[in-house]
């Protein structure tokens, strides 16, 4: 079975909201076998989603309709699918009893043109929606080319219900679904060019029917496994050895498996070493803390954070040495290391990070760029600081840094425990 996805809304395409619905669908039809052939993104008129009906009837047997269902005038998404199977809009009564009482429950007047959402399609069976008042739809016949239409609402809280109650077991019927298995290693540290290098070519190295993505992010990058084979069993087995080749080549840099976040994974590692971390924020400005304190849990393990970013709270509160900062400057090595132990001994923790950097846009120079952070580190053993260049935009810059502040964090755990910890090594 392949799919085609419309999403409909001039505001999708003026970008005044984010298509999440394509991206979501895409996936769980992905897991459930299903390949996603193409996707389009359609403005509200009828003659365009016509043709892009036409187009995607002709070229998949799944077609699913995100969108333009609701009350208003530019909800045109049914009326331009009964015009392109050549049927009548025909009242629900029962729906349009529904529809009133759902507004009376509530104490709001019923939209003038409420009326639209209980017209349906003639020949289409109705999808419940548990949460809201336009349900789903849904037709398969010679008027499609055979392919099964599927219409869902815009509002992502809304089709994502409908599609998990009704879509979703009514694919899982079908007999001509794939057994395709995801797997998803998360890492950090490294550039997706230097991973990609590290790991070699995908197509020697991986079993036959499992393919590889690269995923890049601020977090780090995803590599996403996906095999495709007869039976669960078989695809998680060529799952496992294709992870056990890649972590031959890239052990390192990986962290988890699954939808894991950085924060949560160092959050369970802390944990179970029973060790505390404390952070000192200059150029992060507390993202380090926010990421952290975003685990449930986390006050097991965290204990606070100064963020010290002008010259003066570095060394009144983190008792930096206001020499080195002279000397050296906040952006520094010796500033890193110092903010680190700081930290460390003022929250009594067993573990301190600092960032000191330059985020930009400006504030930068030929010795220290924007984009540049020194990263420092202290615990028991002593400190240790780490010097990264990345880009020249502030907001990604600020997540950049947070990042590898974490990893440096998890790569240090990893020396104390004699596991391999490679050098990060980020693309500029």
């Amino acid at each position: 079975m392949n799919a085609y996805l419309l999403s409909i809304g001039d505001e999708l395409l003026i970008g005044q909201t984010v298509n999440t619905n394509a991206a979501w669908l895409g996936e769980r039809l992905s897991q459930m076998g299903v390949d996603v052939v193409e996707g389009r993104t359609l403005t509200d008129r009828s003659a365009r989603i016509q043709s892009a009906l036409q187009d995607a009837c002709t070229t998949a047997n799944l077609v699913v309709l995100t969108g333009g269902l609701g009350p208003t005038h530019d909800d045109l998404t049914k009326k331009a699918v009964a015009d392109f199977l050549g049927v009548e809009l025909v009242r629900d009564d029962a729906l349009w009893n529904r529809i009133q009482t759902y507004y009376k429950k509530r104490n709001r007047t019923v939209p003038e043109r409420a009326a639209q959402i209980a017209d349906v399609p003639e020949g289409f069976e109705k999808l419940a929606n548990p949460i809201g008042t336009a349900p789903g739809l849904r037709f398969q016949g010679a008027a499609s080319h055979g392919a099964l239409i599927v219409v869902l609402p815009g509002v992502p809280s809304e089709m994502k219900a409908i599609f998990d109650a009704s879509v979703k077991p009514l694919l899982a019927e079908r007999t001509d679904l794939r057994s395709t298995s995801h797997r998803t290693l998360q890492t950090t540290g490294i550039g997706e060019s230097d991973l990609q290098a590290e790991i070699g070519d995908a197509d020697a190295l991986l079993p036959d029917r499992v393919s590889l993505a690269y995923l890049p992010s601020t977090s780090g990058v995803r590599l996403r496994l996906t095999a495709h084979a007869p039976d669960n069993d078989i695809a998680t087995q060529l799952l496992d050895t294709a992870e056990a080749r890649i972590r031959e080549r890239a052990a390192a840099h990986i962290f988890a498996v699954g939808e894991v976040s950085l924060a949560e994974a160092l959050g369970r590692r802390l944990s179970e070493s029973s060790l505390t971390v404390a952070t000192a924020e200059s150029a992060t400005g507390g993202l380090i803390s926010h990421r952290l304190t975003g685990v449930a849990g986390a006050s097991a393990y965290y204990r606070g954070s100064i963020i010290a970013y002008a010259n003066d709270v570095k060394v009144n509160q983190l008792q930096v040495d206001a020499d080195a900062l002279a000397s050296h400057g906040a952006v520094s090595e010796p500033v890193a290391r110092q903010m680190a132990a700081g930290v460390r001994r003022v929250l009594n923790t067993d573990i301190g990070v600092a960032t000191t950097g330059i985020a930009g846009p400006g504030g930068g120079s030929e010795a220290k760029p924007v984009g540049t952070v020194w990263v420092g580190y202290a615990d028991a053993h002593g400190t240790h600081a780490a010097h990264i260049r990345f880009v020249n935009d502030r907001s990604m810059n600020k997540e950049l840094f947070a990042t590898a502040a974490l990893d440096m964090i998890r790569r240090q755990l990893n020396r104390r425990m004699g596991k391999v910890a490679a050098s990060p090594r980020y693309e500029s």
